[in-house]
């Protein structure tokens, strides 16, 4: 992971415009959630997470579902596409909308203490091993929706 954050950052430095906004957003992923955080007042937080907008309008139905069922739980919604962060922003279906910051267990472990998700809902195949790891040690309910999974996949590997 830490390579293609470097790859990443690479990118953005010769002037990639995706990888640029990108790394910008993560960069201020953490400090922005920190001011949104003191404005929770110890409601609890249902954190969806989708890579890019096809993602996200799969979860879209499930968020206004819940949310309209527990009206006093907060939606956080994280994105690692800038191209589905650009164009859902601006969604009124979430309290909050920002990039997910990189998976590494220290941005991890700082956004999970920020954020005290309730539930992690991630969609289709966003597996990220940090977050997955430290969602499971602090025993957050942890969800996947709209992902396949075949019996030859990857994953029932003995690698898997």
């Amino acid at each position: 992971m830490n390579i293609y954050f470097w790859i990443l950052r690479i990118a953005a430095f010769f002037g990639h415009r995706k990888a640029r906004k990108l790394v910008h957003g993560q960069a201020r992923a953490l400090g922005e959630l920190q001011e949104w955080a003191k404005t929770l007042g110890g409601s609890g937080v249902l954190w969806f997470h989708a890579a890019s907008v096809g993602e996200f309008e799969q979860a879209r139905p499930i968020i206004e579902r819940l949310q309209s069922e527990l009206p006093f739980r907060k939606v956080l919604l994280t994105f690692f596409s800038p191209s589905g962060y650009e164009i859902r922003k601006n969604y009124n279906g979430a309290d909050y909308i920002f990039y997910l910051p990189a998976d590494t267990p220290g941005n991890v472990k700082r956004f999970l203490d920020i954020a005290h998700p309730e539930v992690a809902i991630f969609v289709k195949y966003e597996f990220w091993l940090n977050y997955l790891y430290e969602l499971k040690r602090r025993k957050v309910r942890t969800f996947v929706i709209s992902a396949i999974f075949r019996r030859n996949s990857t994953f029932f590997k003995w690698y898997g």
